[in-house]
């Protein structure tokens, strides 16, 4: 069995929704971020980054959205949301997940922990990430709103673990400062994605 390890309102929701919609037969442990609980010799014997999410596989434990994804597209292929056939398209799917992961989720990450960058005790430096949040994290939406979501999901017509990804960042977007009318394909994608039976279960359990 896999056991997802993730907080709630973070990006391990992502994997939650695909894991549900493979029908994986998984578990998850809740990590509490407000005790510190990311930061216990317990967790870190998990995870030694000491964040979320993380999988316990059979094999041993995975890290990182991207590779988690695509560690449950290629487990249950049946459910076919990795072109696994096609090298060059899941490559674009990599693509797709790695700039959300190096780049957005970075930038996303600037409001609330600036002192993963700078000292905790730099007030002036941690103020100037968070202004500009509105900015660098805005930029990034609308580079996925004009050249990466093809529509009607991001990769076109055929729904993948992009998908899951896109909308869990998706999320944040009006707490980072972004106006979500600059990007209705974006949004539009939300109420979609928010409408998926895996993802409306991913997240009532997240929240109970």
């Amino acid at each position: 069995m896999l056991k997802l390890y993730y907080a709630a309102h973070s990006c391990a929701l992502a994997t939650h929704i695909v894991l549900e919609e493979v029908g994986a037969d998984y578990s998850t442990v809740r990590i509490d971020f407000a005790s510190g609980q990311q930061r216990s010799p317990e967790y870190l014997e998990v995870n030694p980054k000491g964040r979320v999410p993380a999988l316990a596989t059979d094999r041993g434990i995975l890290t990182e959205t991207p590779a988690m994804l695509a560690f449950v597209a290629q487990s249950f292929p049946a459910a076919k949301l990795a072109p696994m056939d096609d090298p060059f398209a899941f490559a674009e799917v990599q693509a797709f997940n790695s700039y959300l992961c190096s780049s957005l989720h970075v930038a996303h990450a600037h409001r609330m922990r600036g002192h993963r960058w700078v000292d905790a005790d730099d007030a002036a430096a941690i103020a100037a990430m968070q202004r500009k949040v509105p900015e660098s994290v805005g930029a990034g939406f609308d580079l996925i709103e004009r050249d990466m979501l093809k529509g009607p999901w991001v990769m076109g017509e055929r729904y993948t673990i992009c998908d899951p990804y896109l909308f869990t960042l998706a999320q944040w977007l009006e707490k980072d400062g972004v106006d979500p009318a600059r990007i209705p394909r974006v949004i539009d994608h939300r109420r979609r994605m928010s409408e998926r039976a895996g993802v409306r279960k991913a997240i009532a359990q997240e929240l109970a």
